[in-house]
């Protein structure tokens, strides 16, 4: 998918960010975070996922954010986001659930917050991303080999 949307490029209609992972995946050196860092990556959904990171750190609040940034280069808020925005391309691109059901299922319970949210990260509406990357993957899927079983 990643190298389609990059063969795609199309400077012009398209703002770069739309094709870009948001995540950087870069592994961190400090393990507290890490280990926080693999538990957001399976409850970046949950309440209040950075309160209950700090609270997983077992470090106080300001020393748990002041590490998780110097560790990852952003915000534990700013992280969780990163990973909610970047499940939510990821089913925008395969289904057809609407917006609001997505933007619920990621974590957000307002799902205007969530819109403005990934337009301001993406450069695009939830249902552009959706117009402009859900036929891409349905079409790179069709056109894939069957699977020899």
């Amino acid at each position: 998918m990643e190298l389609a949307r990059i063969n795609l490029l199309d400077w012009n209609a398209t703002s770069p960010l739309a094709y870009a992972s948001l995540t950087h995946g870069a592994q961190v050196a400090d393990p507290v975070v890490q280990h926080c860092q693999r538990w957001a990556a399976h409850n970046y959904h949950v309440e209040s996922p950075v309160r209950q990171m700090v609270a997983l750190s077992g470090l106080p609040e300001r020393t748990f954010k002041r590490r998780f940034a110097q560790a990852t280069g952003m915000s534990p808020l700013e992280y969780v986001h990163t990973l909610r925005l970047e499940e939510a391309k990821q089913m925008l691109e395969a289904g057809q659930e609407p917006v609001e059901a997505i933007a619920c299922e990621v974590g957000y319970q307002d799902a205007s917050f969530f819109a403005r949210l990934f337009r301001r990260r993406v450069s695009l509406t939830p249902a552009q991303y959706r117009r402009r990357f859900g036929g891409l993957k349905r079409r790179i899927e069709q056109a894939s080999p069957a699977d020899p079983a």
